[in-house]
């Protein structure tokens, strides 16, 4: 039997082996087993909680940090870009330890010193001052020598990020009030939609292969559908009936089904978790669901100290929901086969979130030995991004090793910072370093 807890096997069928009439006939018997399930791991990679690092004790599991950097911060001197100071800096705190990152680079913050470069201000880019949102001073975007700069800048972060592995998400930032591409009410002081354009495609052209996020999808961004989205007022204008509000604005700009290839998470309403894990719960499933969100922060619920039991399991409900949630629901495998022969594996499978898997991480099968190290693998052809919520399935071959024994058969979603299995799925099964272990097929010598 399997070395695991609550696999149920559901029957034993005979089927023909495809091999040389000069090998010793194996064991035909084929192994059906269906894992039982279990809650699913609440800190799996680029779903979930991505919280700040810098706004104290983090009190439930998480798997991103969010990171605000100012423009003058990664490029004090024009054209010397800090990327790697900075870096050391923040992506070395405690809490961010062993996390990927969620980054926004701003130009204007509300209430906190202006971001932009002292060496764009020599150039003759003026800001002017506003009293909104606690105050600021907001540039002029539409500056020459402001949309040159910005060019510069989106380019030399998608050589330095576009294949990154340790950045999850990248929000396009740089425009508008806290980069969120907005001066509302102070709407004269945005962007021009030209200079609007120029950025988008300078990041479109810097990150080919990073997901990319925006506030709003109707306007300018209407026109750009391999962005995704971030609604940073969740739940409460996710879809709250306003013309306005965050779905809304995707339906009327035809993004609606986005979620489908691009991401879509942003910032729960802040300092309210109590409220939306609270009496309005219900509400806030509702437009998880709605809304296919992958992830929430950086302000969310594993900031807040002082919970209830409720609040707890609303919570990991919450993350649980959220993104991706790979449960198996039936492995088939050989029971053993002879050295060097094939081994057929086929996986079926349930995606139990309300989104996909946003990247093109490499699906592994592994033959693993009683401690766990692996003795080789092989890569599927099978595409985890395709895996949207319900079924999906998997046939696979691998060669068996060339020594007789007892293996276990290892499956693996591999992360390619971290460079080891690390999506763990909502079954009961032993994990091995990463590897979840299917089952044991034992390898027969040839017959000689």
């Amino acid at each position: 039997m399997f070395p695991f807890s609550k696999i149920f096997l559901v029957g034993l069928l005979l089927v023909p082996i495809l091999e040389s009439a000069d090998l010793e006939k194996p064991d035909v018997r084929l192994v059906i087993a269906r894992p039982a399930s279990a809650p699913g791991p609440l800190d799996n990679p680029l779903k979930g909680y991505c919280l700040y690092t810098s706004a104290g004790k983090i009190h439930r599991p998480y798997s991103m940090v969010f990171q605000y950097v100012s423009w003058k911060e990664l490029e004090p001197t024009e054209g010397r870009y800090a990327f790697e100071a900075w870096e050391k800096k923040k992506w070395s705190h405690p809490r961010a330890s062993g996390k990927h990152v969620v980054l926004r680079v701003y130009v204007d913050y509300p209430k906190k010193p202006s971001g932009l470069p002292e060496w764009l201000r020599a150039k003759g880019v003026t800001e002017k001052d506003y009293r909104a949102h606690g105050g600021g001073k907001s540039p002029d975007y539409n500056h020459s020598q402001m949309v040159l700069a910005l060019e510069r800048l989106i380019a030399a972060m998608g050589k330095r990020y576009n294949t990154h592995p340790r950045v999850a998400f990248i929000q396009l930032g740089l425009l508008g009030f806290w980069g969120e591409w907005h001066t509302y009410p102070r709407e004269e002081l945005f962007a021009s939609e030209a200079t609007q354009h120029r950025v988008l495609r300078a990041y479109l052209k810097a990150f080919p292969n990073k997901q990319l996020m925006a506030r709003y999808a109707d306007g300018t961004l209407a026109k750009y559908q391999s962005i995704g989205f971030h609604d940073d007022m969740f739940p409460e204008d996710t879809d709250n009936g306003k013309d306005w509000s965050f779905l809304a604005r995707m339906r009327r700009s035809g993004h609606i089904n986005s979620w489908k290839q691009t991401v879509v998470g942003g910032e729960m309403v802040p300092n309210a978790a109590k409220k939306w894990l609270g009496k309005r719960w219900e509400f806030t499933r509702a437009m998880t669901s709605r809304s296919h969100f992958s992830w929430v922060g950086p302000y969310g619920p594993g900031l807040e100290a002082k919970t209830s039991d409720d609040f707890i399991a609303r919570s990991d409900q919450l993350v649980r929901q959220m993104g991706y949630q790979f449960r198996l629901t039936e492995i088939r495998h050989l029971r053993s086969v002879v050295s060097g022969a094939h081994c057929n594996v086929v996986l079926q499978g349930v995606n139990e979130g309300v989104a996909p898997f946003y990247y093109p991480w490499l699906i592994k099968l592994a033959w693993l030995n009683d401690q766990g190290t692996v003795l080789s693998s092989v890569q599927l052809k099978d595409d985890v991004r395709k895996w949207l919520p319900g079924k999906f399935e998997l046939k696979a071959t691998l060669p068996a090793p060339a020594k007789a024994g007892t293996y276990q058969l290892g499956f693996g979603i591999e992360d390619p910072w971290k460079k080891r299995p690390a999506i763990r799925l909502a079954n009961d099964l032993l994990v091995k370093e990463g590897w979840t272990v299917l089952g044991q097929v034992e390898v027969k010598s040839k017959l000689k």
